[in-house]
């Protein structure tokens, strides 16, 4: 998952010197934080190192990091004025993100496929309406409820942007693409149908221009999975609150990735080989599973314990199948 280079110590080290942003902003920097854990573990892909609130600086949303309490978006977005004052962008504007792709893609030289990523229109635009982490999203889903006018106007401009910023990920060298729509799971399907679906379709089917595969990722959306396999993606993400064979039940005609529990890997030795095998065994074999944590490495995960779980999928998969 995208947060790998956060439990190393290689990464711990540039961090101490260089902040997220600094890192992201940085081609050079960005390539070795991505290619850390590829030398580090013997895994099937690398993901490109970026976050996905970088688009909010191009929107003028003033973005930094505060250590401990996450993002910080210094001009949140509340109104129609708001909205109406956010700049046209392009890919462009997020060039330093594109070259860093250009550069893993160099130096991976083919050993493993890269993945680039974005961010989804309504996971955006809960950062931008609440400033920034929410448990709540109260904020958020006053616009929804209160000005649905400007709430589709706000995610109709982030689904143009993301969606074009994906296409340019992946001309820039990136093998595939993940979306991650991180907060979905807060809306019922009624209110995902009604206020999201579109929104985030449009985002796919922009990306998919560039001709390659696309992972659409959400947590907590056990509820939702029928409406973003409608909204796009080859294959869906699913985390660790659905088993992986009644997802699968939804999910007939799509990929799935997923789905350890990520504190699973702070378990005993035991307990981590009965939760990959139980995964495993509701995967049945089926070719289009793609084994991965249902969210990204928690901070205090020791990396002997990835090396664990690759292992464990090692010994029980098929030759071409994914981990």
């Amino acid at each position: 998952m995208r947060q790998a280079g956060r439990y190393m110590k290689e990464y711990q080290a540039i961090r101490q010197k260089a902040s997220i942003l600094d890192i992201c902003h940085t081609p050079e920097l960005a390539c070795e934080v991505t290619l850390q854990p590829v030398r580090r573990f013997d895994i099937d892909a690398a993901i490109i190192f970026a976050d996905i609130l970088l688009p909010f600086e191009p929107l003028g949303l003033g973005l930094s990091f505060n250590e401990g309490t996450g993002p910080v978006i210094h001009k949140p977005v509340r109104s129609a004025e708001d909205v109406a004052a956010l700049p046209n962008t392009a890919p462009g504007d997020l060039q330093y993100v594109l070259d860093a792709v250009s550069l893993v893609k160099q130096e991976l030289n083919g050993r493993v496929p890269l993945i680039g990523f974005a961010g989804a229109p309504f996971t955006l635009a809960s950062y931008a309406i609440e400033g920034g982490s929410s448990k709540t999203f109260l904020e958020t889903k006053k616009l929804m409820y209160g000005d649905p006018e400007t709430w589709h106007s706000l995610l109709g401009k982030l689904a143009e942007l993301v969606g074009s910023f994906l296409a340019a990920q992946a001309r820039a060298g990136a093998q595939a693409l993940q979306l991650f729509d991180s907060w979905v799971g807060v809306l019922s399907p009624q209110d995902y149908e009604r206020f999201v679906l579109p929104h985030t379709r449009r985002t796919i089917r922009l990306s998919k221009e560039a001709g390659v595969p696309l992972i659409h990722f959400g947590t907590n959306t056990a509820t939702l999975l029928p409406l973003l396999a409608e909204a796009g993606g080859d294959v869906i993400g699913v985390d660790w609150r659905i088993p992986l064979d009644t997802a699968w039940q939804q999910l007939p005609d799509r990929g799935i990735q997923g789905n350890l529990d990520p504190a699973a890997l702070l378990a005993p030795d035991e307990e981590l080989r009965t939760q990959v095998h139980d995964i495993l065994d509701r995967a049945g074999g089926k070719p289009g599973h793609i084994f991965n944590l249902g969210h990204g490495v928690l901070p205090q995960t020791p990396p002997e314990a990835l090396d664990r779980v690759i292992e464990l999928v090692r010994e029980r998969r098929e030759p071409q199948e994914p981990a």
